[in-house]
Parts: structure tokens; C-alpha cells; sequence
């Protein structure tokens, strides 16, 4: 039996794969292991994942696919919990979303592979190995063009004032914020980052209006231009896709991307069945 994870900073996707049986699928919170120690990944996974670890008796092997598992420390966090978790798995695989993103949208085929979800990232895939960029500095320094930069935007725009009035009592409405609710939650409590991204699902009520539209084009253009055409041979290769912004809004995306010489390959919400179908191809 073969458990595979594709987790990010808001939630993690488990697929059980047994012979002869549909793969069963679970969602848990995310676990990344720059915000979250060992302990605390075995207890979000014991609270939330317990039909998970019950369906899971003779799970043999673990390929976890994680943001914030660049590292190998990180990786040795997330690999302990995962044993401590799961005792009878004789192999566990720890590795970046990077490169399961990579898996399940280039397959064995050089290519870029774009994350651009709670948070962005980019890397250039060679057919077997990714190579991670300069890339990748999280909700503070970077994640340009993800739900965090999206939702810091409107955050930002509402408390000073600079949205469209009906915008404005939109927003007001829906989310009812003050200064002092936003600073809470972004200075004083975890999770600073899902906490921001979950203002991005505005992102599409307000889609069709001009506000919209430029703050979409704002955000999109500023990871193409920092992260895609940091790579100097950008337009030799199809430019993949994963994550839930760049799936809803794949219409702007593909758009913008037509405008820079970009060749748009597979544009996925998320990469769970793909990389599932990949990791079993190689084992065949």
C-alpha cells in the first residue's frame, strides 16, 4: 500500500493507493515544517487525519511532497513524524512541492514548473531533477502572484482606503476587519501566511471589475517577470502550472504569459492524481 502527499502551507492532499482498489483520498491541514515542529506535525496528523491512519494499517511506503521541505533538516522533521505516525512504513520519501509539482506536470520532459498557490515558487526541471532557483523567500520577502500576495493587496488597499467604494462596502461586508483584528493575526498568531492567502477567494468575486482585473494583472505580471524570465532561456521551454490560483485564474494567466513569449504547458489545481500516476509508472 502507497501513500502519497502533496502538502502546502494551507492544506495537504493524501492519496491510498492499494492494488486492485480506487485510490482513497484525505485532506488535512498543511504541514509545512518551517512553521511547524515534529510534535506538532504528529498531533495535526493524530486530531485531523484519523481516518487516514486507520485506513492506513499496512501502508508500506510514504512519498511526501511538501512546502518547506528543501532542506534536509526540514526533511528529517517531516520524515520523523510521518515514522512516528505511520510505524509500519518501511519507506519514507521526503522531497519539495517543487519537485512533485515537477512530476506531475513535466513528467520526464525539461520544463519550468510554476507553484503559484497559498504561496509561489519556480524551478527548472531537467527531465529528472529539479533546480531550484534564488526563488522561494516566502510570504514576506516574495511569493509574488500567490493568494498571500493577493490577499496582503486587498488587505492593504481596504484599511487605507484605496478600494472603489462598492468594492470597499463589498469588502467591508464580507469580512467585517479592523486594523486590529489584521495586526492580530498577521504579528501575533500563527499561520500568518494562510491566514492572508484566504482573502484571495475575493480575488474572484471582484473579477470582472477594472479594480480586479489590474490588481490580477499587477500580481501575475510581477512573478513572471521575477521569477519566470529570471531564467534566461524561459521561452525554449513550456512553462507548467500548479496550484489554485493559477488554475482559477488561467484565462488572465494565459493571457499575460502570451504577452511574454511564454509557452503555457499544463496548468493543474492540484498535483495529487498526476503525481500518484507518475511515482506508479516508475515502480512498474
Amino acid at each position: 500500500m502507497i501513500l502519497v502527499a502533496d502538502s502546502g502551507s494551507s492544506k495537504t492532499d493524501w492519496l491510498l493507493s492499494q492494488p486492485g482498489h480506487e485510490p482513497r483520498e484525505f485532506r488535512t491541514p498543511g504541514l509545512n515544517p518551517y512553521f511547524l515542529t515534529e510534535k506538532e506535525i504528529v498531533k495535526v496528523l493524530q486530531d485531523k487525519a484519523a481516518d487516514l491512519i486507520a485506513s492506513g494499517g499496512d501502508i508500506t511506503e510514504i512519498y511526501f511532497f511538501g512546502a518547506g521541505c528543501s532542506s534536509p533538516d526540514r526533511h528529517e522533521i517531516v520524515s520523523n513524524a510521518l515514522s512516528t505516525v505511520f510505524q509500519k512504513a518501511s519507506y519514507i520519501s521526503v522531497d519539495s512541492d517543487l519537485l512533485g509539482s515537477a512530476y506531475a506536470t513535466c513528467g520526464h520532459e525539461k520544463g519550468l514548473c510554476c507553484v503559484l498557490g497559498t504561496g509561489s515558487n519556480i524551478s527548472f526541471f531537467d527531465g529528472e531533477e529539479i533546480h531550484a532557483g534564488k526563488h522561494g523567500l516566502g510570504f514576506i520577502l516574495g511569493d509574488e502572484g500567490s493568494g498571500t500576495w493577493f490577499g496582503k493587496a486587498l488587505i492593504t488597499d481596504f484599511l487605507y482606503g484605496n478600494m472603489p467604494d462598492t468594492v470597499y462596502s463589498q469588502f467591508d461586508k464580507t469580512y467585517s476587519l479592523t486594523k486590529e483584528i489584521v495586526v492580530s493575526n498577521v504579528y501575533q498568531k500563527p499561520r500568518a501566511n494562510s491566514y492572508l492567502a484566504s482573502f484571495a477567494r475575493f480575488m474572484n468575486v471582484i473579477r470582472r471589475t477594472d479594480y480586479g482585473q489590474n490588481i490580477l494583472r499587477q500580481g501575475l505580471t510581477e512573478f513572471i517577470e521575477t521569477n519566470i524570465k529570471s531564467y534566461p532561456q524561459y521561452h525554449k521551454y513550456k512553462c507548467n502550472f500548479v496550484g489554485s490560483i493559477a488554475y482559477v485564474f488561467s484565462d488572465e494567466l494565459k493571457a499575460l504569459c502570451a504577452e511574454h513569449n511564454i509557452e503555457v504547458g499544463k496548468i493543474i489545481r492540484q498535483p495529487i492524481h498526476d503525481l500518484l500516476e507518475f511515482i506508479l509508472s516508475r515502480e512498474e
